[in-house]
């Protein structure tokens, strides 16, 4: 029997169609890879973070741009791969502007600097120097639990220190050091590490 000579469609199945369907079959599921794995998806703020990361308790990483009590900080969320040498972190104060999120240290309470008129606590210069020699210019991990009424991200900070690089809780270290206490107001939130701040605490007294 003769071959079927193609037709208009079978040309045009084969010329257009069928490479726009490996393209769409192999190529989107690569660039979603590269998006979420390589690039990610950058909060600028913590207005950015969708409620669903809260709820799921989702880690995100960052750099710590600068501290600002002794139990919060300001994070440079930097997502996916490459970031110190393909990507640059800002470092002006211009640059960043609306482009970090604040973070509250979340299950302690470490003594406030003086403010809005009020003397500063006993050892807060102590604590807020602790808190920055730890954490600042840092790359740290946290989990996101809440956001609160200042529009702070509550969250459970981890970083890795010389010399063993070991990844330790900042809340626990914090304690450890006697340098901040359990926070028992309303609300409080310790990321199921209550019982190892408790612990820590104690022995720090």
């Amino acid at each position: 029997m003769p071959e079927h000579e193609p037709t208009w469609g079978d040309k045009v199945v084969q010329t257009i169609w069928r490479p726009a369907a490996i393209v769409l079959g192999v190529g989107l599921p690569i660039t979603y890879i590269i998006y979420t794995r390589v690039i990610g998806k950058r909060f600028p703020t913590s207005g950015h973070i969708p409620p669903e990361a809260f709820t799921s308790q989702q880690y995100i990483r960052g750099r710590v741009v600068s501290v600002g009590d002794s139990d919060n900080f300001r994070l440079y969320h930097t997502p996916g791969l490459g970031w110190g040498w393909a990507r640059r972190i800002p470092t002006t104060r211009k640059e960043l502007t609306n482009q970090t999120i604040p973070i509250r240290l979340a299950g302690v309470d470490a003594p406030e600097g003086s403010h809005f008129g009020m003397p500063a606590q006993p050892l807060s210069s102590e604590s807020k120097e602790f808190l920055t020699s730890m954490v600042l210019n840092r790359n740290v991990k946290v989990q996101l639990l809440s956001r609160d009424q200042y529009q702070r991200v509550v969250a459970m900070a981890y970083v890795r220190n010389p010399p063993f690089y070991r990844l330790k809780n900042v809340s626990v270290e914090m304690c450890k050091a006697g340098m901040a206490s359990i926070y028992t107001a309303k609300g409080a939130q310790y990321a199921g590490q209550f019982e190892v701040l408790k612990q820590t605490e104690s022995r720090a007294k």
